[in-house]
């Protein structure tokens, strides 16, 4: 069989192209990394802004059937970006929306980034809308059974509405949402998701503005496997709604709810 210039030129082509998007992630979050206390804040922004015009630049490249490659690969320098705490304590979190529009339009199904698309988004970038807009869209390739556990999308979406937007309304259809999908499945924890999510959105139903639900929520945020910094901020709410955080010996934690609601 005689294979043309094209079926030699296309596989070569998609191969430079991804180690071009390798090269030019890598060296630039390396930077980012090693600046640290060192750079001054106009030289970190100078590079925020150059990341943020390759972010753009991968927006718009074609993937060439590499998308969940991407997707790992930007991944695993938000993931940098995100970790590096001395510079985001100088420059912020603006660059998370960037890059889940890019992780997540190449693979919206990637689940274990919704997580961090809440956390980063909505809670260190003070972007909610952004985060919310970018899981509806997300939600649209899923359903649920694809990906497994793909119920966990609609409670962070859940969160992000009622933690950081306050529309109570739309986070008790999400977590009704995340409960219909969980109850699919028998395991212990999508069985604990369903029944937490129900709760939650039965508080919302008797009371828009309830206290309850908003400690469930945080209670959601704070056994999440957050960073310590999230588990401070939980800690500090659920105390502020009213309610107490008791640390067990294995590590995990027992909210007390206040008497009155």
């Amino acid at each position: 069989m005689l294979l043309s210039r094209q079926d030699f030129t296309t596989p070569i082509v998609a191969c430079v192209c991804i180690l071009g998007v390798g090269l030019i992630q890598f060296p630039q979050l390396q930077k980012l990394i090693n600046s640290k206390q060192s750079a001054s804040l106009e030289t970190l922004e100078k590079e925020i802004k150059s990341e943020n015009l390759r972010l753009n630049f991968l927006k718009k490249t074609p993937s060439f059937g590499y998308d969940n490659f991407i997707a790992d690969l930007v991944y695993l320098n938000f993931s940098q970006y995100f970790g590096d705490d001395e510079v985001r304590d100088k420059t912020g979190y603006s660059l998370s929306p960037e890059y889940f529009e890019v992780i997540l339009e190449r693979d919206p199904r990637f689940l274990a980034a919704y997580r961090s698309l809440s956390i980063s988004t909505s809670l260190y970038a003070a972007m909610p809308e952004r985060a919310i807009a970018l899981s509806e869209k997300g939600l649209k390739s899923l359903s649920p059974f694809v990906p497994e556990k793909s119920y966990y999308v609609w409670r962070y979406k859940g969160i992000d509405e009622l933690l950081f937007l306050g529309n109570y309304q739309a986070a008790q259809k999400s977590f009704a949402t995340a409960a219909d999908w969980a109850s699919n499945f028998s395991d212990a924890e999508s069985q604990g998701v369903a029944n937490s999510s129900r709760k939650t959105a039965e508080f919302l139903s008797r009371n828009l503005s309830s206290k309850y639900a908003q400690i469930s929520t945080w209670s959601m945020v704070l056994n999440n496997q957050v960073d310590e910094r999230t588990q401070k901020r939980a800690i500090r709410e659920i105390e502020a709604l009213g309610g107490k955080v008791i640390t067990t010996p294995e590590g995990t934690h027992k909210i007390l709810f206040p008497p009155k609601d």
